[in-house]
């Protein structure tokens, strides 16, 4: 029920907890029954449920930013809900109300790092192997009456998505489902880049200028071989971005290992050998993927995690160790492994703005009735580098990977070619610096007020 309270002194009034001015010529009783209205409209609306997947990123809750944003004004979404732990959140009826965070904090996301809803490698099973989990989320659902799912993730968050929208519309609970992209591996097919492989990109491109200029200032009497390991399982988008750090063959990186290019022990102690003798030293970009040609992973740490993938347990010391044992060369080596994906203090600008854009976007394609779909990003020109969103049905990025195309590679596998360079560069352009306060990034954090659980079953996940 609405209620209406006593207007305020100067013109202004409150309904429930709605105040605001009246409108030149515009009398009291009037504001008063167009903010009932409406109010009428938000509470018989359906609401929005939005939810974080997988490996969080520098720019994932810009798009959190753009979802809530765009849900908040329109009249026709109630309330916006968001899963605590993502998908795990709406299994277990843990629930958070956003609009009880302030409308700084919201506009804060925009700027802070990790996934602040909090996130979860919990992939669910197929519909015939575990039917119960579909059916327990459109229960949540209908309970809180959600008409619309966010989802912000990757391939599996992408089929999560797609079978959900399907499941609905079977019990008789259609619910409009739209993925929002997300991940740093920059693998989803379709989409020109991936919100949060930009900055990535731009992180791994800085650090390995920086210790390049660090390992040639000491190489003469100390290290002679640097390895830098990054993520990237199937797809060597990040080991690709070290790249940028150098345009001549003198400057680092003077080797990059790809997942897409079987590794080679003798090939690459030579490339090693070679490169310390004409330069001094040598700086190596490994992606973490970096396997044989039999598809073994060098660093298969022989467990799996929670999707089912190989558990990769380090390939920059394994790397460092084989240049030792064949060329006696001091070396060091470090694992970017949680700093890449979290370093908002050096985010591209251009990432930040396609991570709304797509939260943006999701909302107002959800409100036009597109289901099933995932907005894109599409390069419309080179330089100046333009683009736009567009979208693609869920069926065709679910479960896919876009891996480094050959022609980005150098023939020699060992780097990258004037074409991967023109890809990556527009997408580390620009700095967008988070607010600091006493020298460190001023990022925000969420009440995160539950809503009052509807269901009696508790779900054991």
């Amino acid at each position: 029920m609405v209620v209406v309270t006593a207007a305020a002194a100067g013109g202004s009034t409150k309904v429930g907890n709605v105040t605001g001015r009246l409108r030149r010529g515009q009398t009291k009783r009037a504001w008063r029954r167009c903010v009932i209205l409406r109010s009428m409209r938000k509470e018989s609306a359906r609401n929005a449920f939005y939810a974080q997947s997988g490996g969080v990123s520098a720019v994932i809750n810009a798009s959190a930013c753009g979802v809530i944003e765009t849900a908040l004004r329109s009249r026709r979404i109630g309330k916006v809900l968001a899963g605590r732990d993502g998908i795990v959140g709406a299994l277990t009826e843990d629930l958070i109300d956003v609009g009880r965070e302030s409308r700084a904090t919201i506009r804060g996301l925009k700027y802070t790092p990790a996934g602040a809803f909090g996130s979860a490698r919990f992939k669910l099973k197929g519909i015939d192997e575990n039917r119960a989990e579909y059916e327990r989320l459109i229960e949540v659902f209908r309970a809180h009456n959600i008409g619309y799912f966010f989802y912000n993730g990757g391939n599996d968050s992408m089929d999560t998505a797609l079978k959900v929208s399907q499941l609905g519309a079977s019990l008789g609970f259609p619910i409009t489902c739209v993925g929002v992209p997300k991940t740093v591996d920059n693998d989803l097919p379709h989409t020109d880049c991936c919100p949060g492989f930009g900055s990535v990109a731009k992180y791994i491109a800085v650090s390995t200028r920086e210790a390049a200029l660090d390992v040639a200032s000491m190489a003469r009497t100390s290290t002679r071989v640097f390895v830098l390991e990054v993520m990237g399982r199937h797809a060597g988008w990040i080991a690709a971005a070290g790249g940028l750090a150098g345009k001549s063959p003198a400057e680092a990186p003077h080797i990059i290992l790809f997942p897409e290019v079987p590794f080679e022990q003798q090939r690459f102690l030579e490339r090693v050998r070679a490169t310390v003798e004409t330069h001094g030293y040598c700086v190596i970009v490994a992606s973490e993927g970096v396997a044989y040609a039999d598809g073994k992973f060098l660093a298969d740490a022989g467990t799996r995690d929670a999707f089912g993938h190989t558990q990769l347990g380090g390939v920059a010391p394994m790397l460092a160790n084989m240049v030792r044992e064949a060329h006696g060369y001091k070396y060091h080596w470090a694992v970017a492994d949680y700093l890449q994906r979290a370093a908002r203090h050096i985010g591209s600008k251009v990432d930040v703005e396609q991570a709304y854009a797509v939260g943006r976007a999701a909302v107002e394609l959800a409100l036009k009735g597109v289901n099933a779909v995932m907005p894109i990003i599409v390069r419309r020109a080179q330089r100046p580098y333009r683009w736009s969103i567009g979208h693609v049905p869920l069926a065709e990025v679910a479960n896919k990977e876009k891996k480094v195309p050959r022609e980005y590679i150098r023939e020699d596998g060992f780097g990258i070619t004037a074409p991967c360079r023109r890809y990556l560069e527009p997408l580390i352009a620009g700095e967008a610096y988070p607010p600091y306060r006493d020298g460190l990034p001023d990022y925000v954090r969420i009440k995160g007020v539950s809503v009052r659980r509807k269901l009696k079953d508790e779900f054991k996940l």
